[in-house]
C-alpha cells in the first residue's frame, strides 16, 4: 500500500509539474516590463548595475520589441517567433545580427560567438518575474582532455570567464 502511495503521489506531482509548465504561453504571458539589478563576475571583479526588460506588441505578426536596459541605456531589439510549436526564435539585433532562439520549458535560450566570445543566453520567464543569465567563455582559452583511445573521444572546454545574473521583477 505504502508503495502504491508513494507512485501515485509520484505521478500526481509530476501531473501537476507539467500542467504548471504548459500554463505559461509565450510570448504573450511574458509581455510587460521587468526591472532589476543585474549582478557580474569577472575577471575584473563584481559588479552590480540596474537592469531592465521590456518585450511589447508591434503591429506585425510573430515580431515584437525586446529591449534590454543597462544602467539606463537601453538596447533595442525585435524578438521573431519563427515557429510557435517548436519554439524557433530570432533575437533580431536591427543591425544585421540575427541570433538564433530557441524557447523551450518558460526559458528562453540562445548561443552564439562573437569577436573570439561564446556566449549563452538564458532568460526564463515565470508568472511575476524571470531569471536572466548571460555566461561569456573566451575561445582561445579553450581546453583539451580525452583522446587517449578509439573509445575517448576528445573534449573541448571553455572555461566561463564572465557571469551576469538578474532576478528581474515584472512591474507591469
Amino acid at each position: 500500500m505504502k508503495k502504491f502511495l508513494f507512485v501515485f503521489c509520484a505521478f500526481f506531482l509530476m501531473f501537476f509539474a507539467q500542467a504548471q509548465e504548459t500554463d505559461f504561453s509565450f510570448p504573450e504571458n511574458a509581455l510587460g516590463s521587468y526591472s532589476g539589478t543585474l549582478f557580474i563576475d569577472s575577471p575584473r571583479g563584481k559588479q552590480e548595475i540596474p537592469m531592465e526588460f521590456h518585450m511589447k506588441k508591434t503591429d506585425s505578426l510573430n515580431k515584437y520589441t525586446y529591449q534590454l536596459v543597462y544602467n539606463g541605456q537601453a538596447r533595442d531589439y525585435s524578438l521573431i517567433i519563427k515557429d510557435k510549436q517548436k519554439g524557433i526564435c530570432e533575437v533580431d539585433e536591427n543591425n544585421g545580427i540575427i541570433l538564433p532562439s530557441r524557447f523551450s520549458g518558460n526559458t528562453l535560450y540562445s548561443f552564439f560567438e562573437v569577436q573570439g566570445n561564446f556566449l549563452s543566453s538564458r532568460l526564463e520567464f515565470k508568472e511575476d518575474h524571470l531569471f536572466f543569465e548571460i555566461l561569456f567563455s573566451n575561445t582561445k582559452a579553450k581546453t583539451t582532455t580525452g583522446g587517449t583511445s578509439d573509445k575517448i573521444p576528445e573534449v573541448y572546454g571553455y572555461p566561463i570567464t564572465v557571469v551576469q545574473k538578474a532576478t528581474l521583477k515584472k512591474t507591469n
